[in-house]
């Protein structure tokens, strides 16, 4: 994750570099971004399940998201038109704490590529205090969007909003569980696909200015595989957040 967060860092910043000795480009004033045609998003916010069955619920501020991208905007309709078409790739990391120390785990009956909810408890013993637990679900995204630029003469400045798509493959998954037994403590890490689907796909939402803005990701697709993941759900992601750019 570090090494993949550092390689679009380095190449971003080369890109930027590359564009400014071959074409030098004025920037915007003091406190403002500067005017490099690309965007490496920060974003930040959080993740929610959607019709989901009553026992899958989830604690809201531990139930996060992150997403890093490195997008290329390409103007479309003429110059001057307001409207470019956005193509980034990066990755996406979200986090699902379910509600009652609860955890996924593989299920028995239907093999390793499955899971089932239950207590953690359940598991390790009913005398331990649960102090972390989260499930780890990790993308490598392909975000596309249309956007239109209020200020059509500059799209450094003003108000923008883009509708868009994201593709994105499910590299890695993984459950975080921490807590104590008596005066020991232990973590555990523990690495599956968990019945998860390896493709999603939805629909972006995009609002703000060129340096700060409010998204949000509505999944098209169930979370998990058809009767792979607990109680047969058929949930779906639903994102939402503010994010940087960079530059």
């Amino acid at each position: 994750m570090k090494k993949i967060f550092f390689y679009l860092l380095a190449f971003s910043l080369f890109q930027g570099a590359f564009a400014q000795e071959t074409e030098k480009k004025p920037k915007n004033p003091i406190g403002g971004r500067p005017n490099i045609p690309s965007d490496l998003r920060f974003e930040f916010g959080f993740s929610l399940l959607t019709n989901r069955p009553i026992d899958m619920g989830t604690n809201f501020l531990p139930s996060r998201t992150f997403n890093v991208y490195y997008s290329y905007p390409i103007e479309i309709l003429g110059k001057g038109s307001g409207m470019t078409m956005d193509l980034g790739f990066g990755i996406g990391t979200d986090k699902l704490a379910f509600k009652n120390d609860a955890t996924l785990f593989i299920n028995p009956d239907l093999g390793a590529a499955s899971s089932e909810l239950l207590p953690i408890s359940d598991v390790y013993g009913n005398n331990i205090e649960v102090t972390k637990n989260v499930v780890a679900a990790n993308y490598f995204d392909i975000p596309i969007d249309f956007t239109y630029h209020l200020n059509k003469s500059n799209y450094s400045q003003g108000f923008r909003f883009s509708l868009g798509a994201k593709i994105g493959y499910l590299y890695n998954s993984h459950t975080k569980i921490s807590y104590k037994d008596g005066d020991i403590s232990r973590r555990i890490k523990d690495s599956s696909d968990y019945g998860l689907e390896k493709f999603r796909y939805g629909i972006s939402l995009k609002a703000g200015s060129p340096g700060f803005y409010a998204w949000s990701y509505i999944g098209l697709n169930n979370l998990f595989q058809a009767d792979r993941g607990p109680f047969r759900n058929e949930a779906s992601q639903l994102n939402f957040g503010i994010a940087i750019n960079v530059f």
